[in-house]
């Protein structure tokens, strides 16, 4: 069954990555990936703590998550310790094109995507009008890690599980 699974997450990952290098994707990629950066989180916090009453509560149902997050991140990066794609043997001509060194060397979680989670799931329990549009934009954050040939989709999957599962541990110990 594991090795089904490995060869699925494979093969997905070649179809949606030569789907970013027929169409070109990879700018594009960089630049939704480059919105997960955690300074962008910091600066719509503290955005919307300024102007709205619900500010406040995001600032602190995301800080919690992220305290929650990012240890387990840690441990979990660190312990499995999976390759990332980039830096496999892949085949010759597979079309995979690396523009920038990833920050670290394993695959699984994808911290990018996990973060992404985190505020989407923020954003969702403080404005649920939007939850939407944070999802989709969460979503955005993770097929381009695998565009840009940095991550495999069930690294993805165990990004969002992890983000969307750190911050509903976090809200009841933010209240409201």
């Amino acid at each position: 069954m594991f090795q089904t699974l490995a060869k699925f997450d494979r093969q997905a990952f070649a179809a949606i990555n030569a789907y970013g290098v027929a169409y070109r994707l990879n700018p594009k990629a960089r630049v939704i990936s480059a919105t997960g950066d955690g300074p962008y989180y910091l600066y719509l916090c503290v955005l919307l703590l300024l102007l709205d009453e619900r500010g406040e509560t995001l600032f602190n149902a995301a800080l919690t998550a992220f305290i929650i997050e990012l240890p387990l991140y840690l441990v979990l990066k660190n312990s499995i310790r999976r390759t990332r794609p980039c830096h496999q043997s892949l085949p010759r001509g597979n079309g995979l094109m690396l523009t920038f060194e990833p920050s670290d060397k394993f695959s699984l979680p994808s911290g990018h995507t996990a973060a992404a989670f985190v505020m989407a799931s923020a954003i969702a329990w403080c404005y649920p009008t939007f939850a939407w549009l944070a999802f989709a934009w969460a979503t955005a954050i993770g097929v381009s890690r695998i565009i840009l040939g940095v991550h495999y989709p069930l690294d993805i999957l165990a990004g969002a599980l992890l983000g969307v599962t750190s911050c509903y541990l976090a809200l009841p110990l933010v209240g409201q």
